[in-house]
């Protein structure tokens, strides 16, 4: 999904937001899992391949549904890999959604944007209800009771922790479309890559 400056900074303009901001801090806590790395495979690994998607963009649901499977099973599960995930939201949505992902448990994030990108229809683009409802209903089959998704989406705390890191990722490395990869910091591509075109990108990167 191609985007502008102009789109990142209003995907931090929520309505979610209105809830009056209370000398609320955005130094993130080491120690609260909201804000600590989303990754799997082996830690240890010397191939580190990193994600930019944001979970509205049809583009990186292409890539979830099919492409990152084969990732998973082939690369990530035999240790070949460390795979970084990163939330980039393209549009205000994105932005609850990323923040509903990260309030879940860390080991629930990537089965729970994998959801998502698979049913954009259902939720996203729905034509019938409210798309906030439906995510609602998704965190919900997720484990998230209602209350704590009504506090997942007012927390300015980690709505700016997430606008912070895609600023940074931005101003660092120059995006122009979702999803973006970098294969160990040599490689970068901006298109939901085929494996075999993953596949490349990992052995000029290696």
């Amino acid at each position: 999904m191609s985007f502008t400056r102009r789109s990142i900074l209003a995907a931090g303009s929520l309505a979610v937001a209105s809830t009056a901001l209370r000398g609320i801090s955005v130094a993130a806590d080491a120690t609260d899992t909201r804000f600590t790395p989303r990754e799997l495979g082996n830690p240890n690994a010397k191939i580190v391949v990193e994600e930019w998607f944001s979970l509205t963009c049809i583009h990186c649901a292409h890539f979830a549904e099919n492409t990152f499977p084969q990732v998973q099973k082939e690369l990530i599960d035999t240790g070949k890999i460390r795979y970084v995930f990163h939330d980039f939201p393209t549009d205000q949505l994105a932005t609850v959604a990323a923040m509903v992902a990260r309030t879940l448990p860390p080991e629930r994030y990537e089965p729970f944007c994998s959801s998502l990108l698979s049913s954009l229809d259902r939720w996203a683009y729905t034509k019938e209800g409210n798309p906030k409802d439906e995510l609602k209903k998704m965190a919900a089959f997720a484990g998230m009771p209602g209350d704590t998704f009504e506090k997942a989406i007012a927390d300015q705390q980690l709505m700016q922790f997430i606008l912070n890191q895609q600023t940074e990722a931005q101003d660092k490395f120059h995006f122009d479309s979702t999803p973006t990869f970098r294969f160990n910091n040599k490689e970068q591509v901006s298109s939901a890559l085929t494996y075999d075109d993953f596949a490349k990108y990992l052995a000029k990167a290696s």
